[in-house]
């Protein structure tokens, strides 16, 4: 159906734009795919880029369905535009299209009950756009969807009047420029012979925008280079590319062999540590948002580290973390361990004794913590030892035992163990990754799903204060009622179910499949009964599973994952 050209730009033509781009990244998506060689040849820049804008046309959609009479002010349609395209963020250049529409939002919703805007508008937006999402990347690289972004500005800047459409258009061309320049700035794209295929991609989004404003489809665009390589497709659907093997900083194969990307709810000081932190880490290192929600996007051979520096930051959720290619993470130049099946095993740390059975049901062994009674190191190389087996997957499940089990993991390995640690601070997150465990899996694939499991998972306890003390959430006195949730106290009480209660909705208030109780043996007898049926009466499709802790300390531990 032919589209009516919006004159100025408003929610409808924020509308409009996003479901014309989805459409056309629906064209371009396998093409966009096959040309993907930068920053790692994995051949779903395009699916990437079309997973975001599908999430920022939801999130659109929403906020117009939700008013019965009239439309939504620009600001409100551009914020949903962003904050939809952020939290659906996929990929390296899915993230810093979530970051072009975020600093156009920032623009058009800065007077928000302004109507609309015209072209002068667009022109600042768009310039805002690139700036913040050369902003946002840790290296900027030259011929890359950044280069092609800025091209875009520069562009719209210099078109004349106050035409949305002319404006629009004077952007599209210079991205297109741009883009067939690209294999002269990247010299994996010119062996390829390809164009840079996040640029690709923004082409086609602004393409969608002037058919926004002038009702006219936009001319198509070369994706390949005549006399470049020739692509071949790889036997898992990437795209491969004959003779190159470079990775996100232009070195050669060995580069990291994780993507890690996850949703961050953090303050702006603790980001930007985060930033220092990862750059050690990795690189690709893209690091979007802002307002307490980042997206984090990063490239790293140690995927549990990437994710454990997420939860010092703040609270890291819809964690994916994916492998590159069949290698070991974890091997330098061509040596690779041997394919055949090795033993492996868990190791964790428990609370109580009803946890510690049902670890050991699962084929884990365990270290029990008794109250006050953290385990050494030593002790957990005795585990590590005792579960004789070549690769050992170390639970700590509590945060104050970290740097514990990390010099515990130093010492099996210097004993020709090989130790992955995943950053578990609560059992319930050690029962989430121990669910996911599969030990007839490659050990990175394994890690890689368990830690993915533990990090989604929300954690939470129910405990009674000792003393007076001073917490997040006020004042507590000696035998006060204390809900904390993912370390911090976020509920004071004097009645253990209600309190619970009241923490139990906090957490599914951010949404939740399936609900993990653990009760001590000092919790009320009727308490899971109460909040089996409080989550069976108040929020539909979400299961609850319980168990018997014992002595663990804590009156009751809570998970959502």
């Amino acid at each position: 159906m032919a589209q009516v050209p919006q004159t100025f730009f408003d929610a409808l033509a924020v509308r409009t734009w996003c479901g014309l781009a989805l459409e056309s990244l629906g064209r371009a998506r396998e093409e966009i795919d096959a040309i993907n060689v930068y920053p790692v040849a994995d051949g779903d820049t395009g699916t990437n880029l079309y997973l975001t804008v599908e999430s920022a046309v939801a999130a659109v959609e929403a906020v117009f369905t939700a008013y019965d009479v009239g439309r939504p002010t620009l600001a409100d349609a551009a914020r949903a535009m962003a904050h939809g395209a952020l939290i659906g963020a996929r990929g390296n250049s899915g993230t810093i299209l979530a970051q072009l529409l975020r600093g156009m939002a920032q623009v058009l919703a800065t007077d928000g009950e302004t109507p609309h805007t015209d072209g002068s508008g667009l022109r600042l937006a768009l310039r805002h756009a690139a700036d913040s999402a050369r902003q946002a990347v840790a290296h900027p690289v030259e011929g890359t969807v950044l280069t092609v972004a800025s091209a875009a500005a520069d562009a719209a800047g210099g078109a004349e009047g106050d035409d949305c459409g002319a404006v629009a258009r004077a952007a599209y061309e210079g991205a297109r420029t741009a883009l067939a320049a690209t294999p002269g700035q990247l010299a994996v794209l010119e062996r390829a012979g390809v164009v840079d295929a996040g640029g690709r991609g923004l082409v086609a989004v602004l393409g969608a925008l002037v058919e926004t404003f002038t009702g006219e489809a936009v001319a198509g665009v070369r994706a390949r280079v005549e006399g470049g390589s020739p692509l071949a497709p790889a036997g898992d659907g990437s795209a491969r590319v004959a003779g190159v093997e470079e990775c996100a900083d232009g070195a050669a194969a060995g580069g990291p062999a994780f993507e890690v990307i996850y949703l961050l709810e953090a303050e702006d000081t603790a980001v930007a540590r985060l930033r220092e932190r990862l750059d050690g880490l990795g690189d690709s290192l893209v690091i979007v948002g802002g307002d307490g929600l980042w997206n984090v996007h990063v490239h790293v051979d140690d995927a549990g580290a990437a994710v454990e520096a997420g939860v010092e930051a703040g609270r890291p959720y819809r964690i994916r973390i994916t492998h590159f290619g069949a290698g070991d993470a974890h091997t330098t130049g061509g040596e690779r361990l041997p394919r055949e099946r090795v033993q492996r095993a868990v190791v964790a740390v428990v609370p109580g004794e009803g946890l510690a059975g049902l670890y050991t049901e699962a084929g884990a062994t365990t270290v029990l913590a008794r109250p006050g009674e953290p385990p050494a190191s030593g002790e957990l190389v005795q585990a590590v030892r005792r579960a004789h087996a070549r690769e050992v997957v170390l639970l700590p499940n509590d945060a104050e035992l970290r740097h514990t089990a990390a010099a515990a993991a130093e010492q099996a390995r210097a004993e020709g163990i090989r130790v992955a640690l995943i950053p578990t601070r609560s059992a319930v997150q050690g029962i989430a990754a121990l669910a996911v465990h599969e030990p007839e899996r490659r050990f990175d694939e394994d890690v890689v799903s368990m830690t993915s499991a533990a990090g989604a998972t929300r954690y939470a306890e129910v405990a009674v204060a000792e003393r007076q003390s001073w917490t997040m959430a006020g004042i507590c006195q000696a035998g006060d009622v204390l809900g904390l949730v993912d370390g911090d106290v976020a509920v004071i009480g004097s009645d253990v179910t209600a309190t619970a209660e009241a923490v139990l909705d906090r957490m599914l208030s951010a949404g939740g499949e399936l609900v993990t109780l653990v009760l001590g043996d000092d919790a009320p007898e009727t308490i899971a009964e109460h909040l089996e049926a409080r989550v069976r009466e108040s929020y539909l499709a979400v299961d609850t599973v319980v168990y018997r802790g014992g002595r663990q300390g804590a009156l009751l531990l809570i998970g959502v994952e």
